[in-house]
């Protein structure tokens, strides 16, 4: 039976949404699932990581070397941990394809990135060319497999466990030529964009930052988060952590209203897993509304308005 070693991600001492995810692609390759967490106090994710259903374990490793994620100083404690383990399994987030890469070098095994299926413990599908292909792929089963998992493509698993928490240690030789300086992240009120169940994005056709506004109104009365397109990014309108795309976050939200976006192909891979996507563009002949469940064909400076008032 696999043994699957979970590396969950803790945001500001919460437990990242995705590791219940991470959790579900675990759950399709089948065996016993440990959840590791490592930072300087884990207490509070490690509580919410022991309900997640399917988990067996949750391991706290603790030391002020791990108070802030620092891929280099994490991946060496991993290695040491993951020994026993058939799977080393990680969220495709910053954090995840950050340190992912690192675990597999170390181990001399060459990483599986952006799971979408389980086959078997070995047999995996996972996209490539901006998602238009998807493809099977076969690891080799030892050392182990380490592997990013596409969180757009897994549902979050429930949280009606209790696992056992445990408390583990690493004498692993840390570096020094890795230290943390600051970390600048932008604070929003509004839901994380990756876990939101709903996403408003605007494109370059809002031609300013200040014409923003009307997206940020318009997801505020939704209850949803601001993606946007790489276009609006590069023009400077938003910050890039609100980029959504193949080069930015892969999303799968329950409803996405795509506002001013034309719908480039590297766009439609980030988006291709949400439930309804609504489109709003005055080009009729516009990408978007080849792959949208609902389509307008409207100035967006009318219509997101109206649409507003409506709600």
């Amino acid at each position: 039976m696999s043994k699957i070693l979970v590396i969950g991600e803790i945001s500001d001492g919460k437990l990242n949404s995705g590791t219940a995810k991470v959790v579900a692609a675990a759950a399709q390759i089948k065996g016993d699932i440990t959840v590791a967490l490592f930072g300087a106090d884990v207490s509070a994710a490690a509580a919410d990581a022991a309900k997640l259903d399917g988990v067996t374990k949750v391991l706290k490793i603790e030391s002020a070397a791990n108070a802030n994620p620092l891929a280099a100083v994490y991946a060496p404690q991993i290695v040491e941990l993951a020994a026993g383990y058939s799977h080393v399994l990680f969220p495709g987030t910053a954090f995840g394809k950050d340190t992912a890469p690192r675990v597999a070098a170390r181990l001399g095994v060459q990483q599986v990135s952006d799971i979408m299926v389980a086959h078997s413990p070995t047999s995996f599908d996972r996209p490539t060319y901006a998602g238009n292909a998807i493809v099977t792929v076969e690891a080799p089963a030892a050392p182990a497999i380490v592997a990013t998992v596409r969180l757009a493509s897994f549902t979050a698993v429930g949280s009606s466990a209790n696992a056992a928490i445990e408390s583990a240690s690493s004498s692993a030789a840390l570096p020094s030529h890795t230290r943390f300086v600051k970390l600048e992240a932008q604070k929003s009120e509004r839901p994380d964009l990756q876990a939101a169940a709903r996403v408003v994005s605007g494109g370059r056709a809002l031609g300013s930052s200040d014409a923003f506004k009307i997206i940020y109104s318009l997801a505020d009365k939704m209850g949803a988060a601001v993606g946007a397109s790489r276009a609006a990014v590069d023009s400077g309108y938003v910050p890039n952590d609100m980029q959504v795309g193949q080069t930015g976050k892969i999303i799968a939200p329950e409803l996405y209203v795509a506002a001013g976006i034309s719908g480039a192909i590297q766009h439609l891979a980030g988006i291709k897993d949400a439930r309804t996507i609504v489109a709003i563009n005055k080009d009729a002949e516009a990408p978007i509304f080849e792959v949208a469940d609902f389509g307008l064909v409207a100035d967006l400076f009318t219509a997101v308005p109206e649409l507003e008032g409506k709600l």
